[in-house]
């Protein structure tokens, strides 16, 4: 005999606990963000050809190698300049796109001054690591002009590794305040989950993402010790109640558990082979279109506007590629959630709290382009399945 549980019509009533409005809000709010990858894109072009056009590359490198050639101080050097430049040059879009789009629909209350002082902080972190990359793949360049590009793919590795360890402890610590979370019920409740599941039970954080964001959201961090579960503060100003945060943690526990981190670093590796064995390919006809016959070749600092603005678009062409692959480890962390918090409702609930920024029912042609995580729909609908699932197994125990 079956439960009587109908997973569909609770999706629908979970759905329905949004007004039209707010689903019609939801919905611009993603479609725009669909078009910002486009101009996005295309600000990254501008500001690569205005650097790349305005000459200051080159000078910057004829000055250095007129004292003495030293090839990895003008790899690190032009790549500072390069990137300093072009982020003075994208600040009013990035002011748009990421400031005051997210304040007009109620998505940020931090001020400009503040939001662009943290922006100039990441930056001058930023700087730092993308000099030094630069320098080293500028020297696989020279070493392997053949096969550099095989060996840059190690190189990306190694540095998505080393940064995602270090964030937790030397990063993410500038831009807010991690704290335990309080002892209680809660807490006491995580732990058991984490202990149940397998995960580290003494790195479980609430932090001061307000500061930044009104998203209801929570992020796993790190890697092997460094490695951190972080409920932002805007769960429980919008009323997590503990079947949220059990359902919640539980999904972010499933990324540890499932290695979706070390995963992600091993295809963005891949996919990096890729992109520098095309941009090797399609240099040199880029070099002649954009006319810039004083450049020495790929192997040319200067020449880094052009590799830039071939990245971009690699990037842009591969955004459904990226996002189903983060895709798939979202849809392995509900399961993972589902599976060791047994939180169905727990994870509709909050589900439904995070519609405001990512339209619950998109196309499915929409969702496989665009989306990075399962549309809300179908992820309720998985959590409904789910319940209804247990429970018709536990009625037909009883009989």
């Amino acid at each position: 005999m079956g439960s009587g549980f109908d997973a569909a019509a609770a999706t629908a009533a979970y759905l329905r606990t949004l007004s039209p409005e707010a689903h019609a809000r939801a919905i611009a709010y993603t479609h725009g963000s669909h078009w910002l990858l486009l101009w996005g894109l295309l600000a990254t072009i501008v500001s690569a050809l205005i650097i790349l056009k305005s000459g200051v590359l080159r000078r910057v490198e004829g000055r250095l190698e007129a004292k003495q050639p030293r090839p990895k101080t003008v790899a690190f050097v032009c790549a500072v300049i390069f990137f300093a430049i072009d982020f003075a040059i994208e600040m009013p879009w990035n002011s748009y796109a990421q400031w005051w789009r997210e304040r007009s629909y109620g998505l940020t209350s931090q001020s400009w001054s503040g939001w662009a002082g943290e922006q100039l902080a990441g930056a001058a972190i930023s700087l730092v690591l993308t000099g030094v990359f630069a320098m080293i793949l500028y020297l696989l360049i020279r070493r392997a002009p053949r096969a550099w590009w095989a060996w840059a793919g190690g190189l990306v590795a190694l540095f998505l590794a080393f940064t995602i360890i270090l964030s937790p402890i030397f990063i993410e610590p500038l831009f807010n305040k991690f704290t335990p979370a309080p002892p209680g019920q809660l807490r006491d409740q995580v732990v058991q989950l984490a202990k149940a599941s397998g995960v580290p039970s003494d790195k479980i954080y609430v932090y001061n993402g307000s500061k930044q964001s009104n998203r209801y959201t929570a992020n796993v961090s790190g890697l092997f010790g460094t490695a951190r579960v972080a409920m932002s503060d805007t769960m429980f100003q919008r009323g997590a109640d503990l079947g949220e945060v059990r359902a919640v943690v539980g999904h972010e526990m499933g990324h540890y558990a499932r290695y979706h981190v070390l995963w992600g670093v091993l295809a963005m590796s891949l996919l990096a082979v890729l992109f520098f064995w095309l941009i090797d390919r399609l240099f040199p006809r880029m070099q002649r279109l954009l006319g810039e016959d004083r450049l020495k070749g790929i192997v040319d600092p200067a020449g880094l506007p052009i590799v830039v603005i071939l990245a971009a678009v690699l990037a842009f062409i591969a955004t459904p590629l990226l996002s189903s692959l983060t895709r798939f480890g979202e849809m392995d962390a509900d399961r993972f959630s589902l599976e060791h918090a047994r939180e169905p409702d727990g994870l509709a609930r909050a589900l439904v709290k995070t519609i405001e920024y990512r339209a619950a029912s998109p196309s499915r042609l929409e969702e496989i382009l665009f989306y990075d995580h399962p549309s809300v729909e179908r992820r309720i609908r998985r959590a409904m399945d789910w319940k209804q699932a247990h429970l018709n197994e536990a009625s037909q125990a009883r009989t």
